[in-house]
């Protein structure tokens, strides 16, 4: 499973410094898998914050090539700054997709339910949650916060989950972001 597109977080367009070569580099997010990557654009191509960009399988206009999968910690320090902006605005961008997860969302074992991974949802919001999806499956967030009305907001659960997970504070269970270190590649 791979992004087939990315947002940036960050562009340099003379690349690290005292890192070899010099070339253009931009830090993306994946739009789907919140992959964190380093990409190449192709000559003359100037990438902004917030710019959406292909990087799938067959013709990439903007990019010549993915260097490598990076961690949390290769961001620089402006990417550190933007990327829980982006990942705010692409969960709101992808509501169904989220909403989804709250009334599909299943358990882990016997013992744990998937919804427990979201920060702030222990058993008895769990229980509640479960109840009202039971009577009819949510709509939007706006649905889940007036049928569970202490609950934490659902957006930033899912913000909060995401980082937890691209922080790999819990690489047992991945909800949301599949990205894993990989060695450097060219694509």
């Amino acid at each position: 499973m791979k992004d087939e597109w990315v947002i940036v977080l960050d562009f340099l367009p003379n690349g690290h410094s005292g890192r070899g070569r010099l070339e253009p580099i931009a830090q993306v997010i994946g739009e789907k898998y919140f992959s964190l990557l380093e990409i190449v654009p192709r000559d003359d191509t100037k990438l902004s914050l917030g710019d959406r960009v292909y990087v799938g399988e067959g013709t990439r206009e903007k990019i010549k090539y993915i260097k490598r999968s990076i961690s949390l910690g290769d961001l620089t320090a402006f990417s550190s700054s933007e990327i829980k902006e982006v990942i705010k605005d692409l969960v709101r961008e992808e509501e169904e997709r989220f909403i989804d997860f709250f009334n599909k969302a299943g358990p882990i074992s016997t013992r744990m339910h998937s919804l427990e991974l979201l920060p702030g949802v222990g058993k008895k919001h769990m229980w509640e949650l479960l109840g009202a999806r039971k009577e009819k499956e949510f709509e939007n967030y706006e649905d889940l916060k007036t049928r569970v009305p202490l609950l934490p907001d659902p957006e930033n659960m899912v913000v909060k989950r995401i980082m937890i997970e691209l922080k790999g504070e819990d690489p047992r269970h991945r909800l949301f972001a599949l990205h894993k270190k990989r060695e450097d590649e060219r694509m």
